[in-house]
């Protein structure tokens, strides 16, 4: 497992180097010339951006695969992990998260709409979930224990031999707390005003 540091950080809070990332993340392996033809880029920006992410560890050279005329790019298979919490406080890394957790969220978003946009057979409506829980008043503790439940169960089917009709799933997963709205006014409240 890799931590995002705070120069590393700011290495990867750009749109277009997080939408780089995230193609190869979902993709597999690409040179810049593919990258760049799938997110109508030239190749030279996104061969800079792709020596960027590399810099800073993201994503690495598929030597397997390249030639001297033609680099390919994978991510390494360890995760990487992020804790917001580091960086709040810092004023040069602020700006950097609220770019990353923008644009994240943004991905999320379209992820989702690109599904809900899609007429998919009635098995694999029945199968998807779009579903939210409200109800639910925890701790930080206890919120930290439910993140981690859930990721043991989503891990042990990352180890599950695919079905014969399997296609590439996202599970995406935001949990956190909310202000609540002050309590409305009731109209005894108001009556005790006038």
């Amino acid at each position: 497992m890799r931590r995002i540091t705070a120069r590393s950080l700011r290495g990867l809070a750009h749109p277009l180097r997080m939408t780089m990332l995230e193609a190869l993340e979902l993709d597999g392996p690409a040179t810049s010339s593919t990258l760049a033809q799938r997110l109508g880029e030239n190749t030279g920006t996104i061969s800079w951006h792709l020596r960027l992410l590399a810099e800073h560890g993201y994503i690495e050279e598929d030597t397997e695969r390249g030639t001297k005329r033609e680099r390919w790019w994978r991510v390494p298979p360890e995760p990487t992990v992020l804790d917001p919490a580091e960086f709040r406080d810092d004023p040069e890394t602020s700006g950097a998260l609220r770019v990353y957790l923008q644009h994240l969220v943004q991905r999320y978003y379209a992820r989702v709409q690109a599904y809900v946009d899609q007429n998919w057979p009635g098995e694999w409506q029945h199968a998807a979930a779009l579903s939210d829980w409200r109800d639910l008043r925890l701790s930080p503790d206890q919120l930290t224990a439910l993140n981690d439940e859930i990721a043991a169960v989503i891990d042990r089917y990352t180890k599950v031999e695919p079905g014969q009709d399997a296609k590439p799933v996202i599970v995406q997963l935001q949990s956190f707390p909310r202000t609540p709205e002050p309590a409305a006014a009731t109209e005894a409240d108001n009556a005790d005003r006038a």
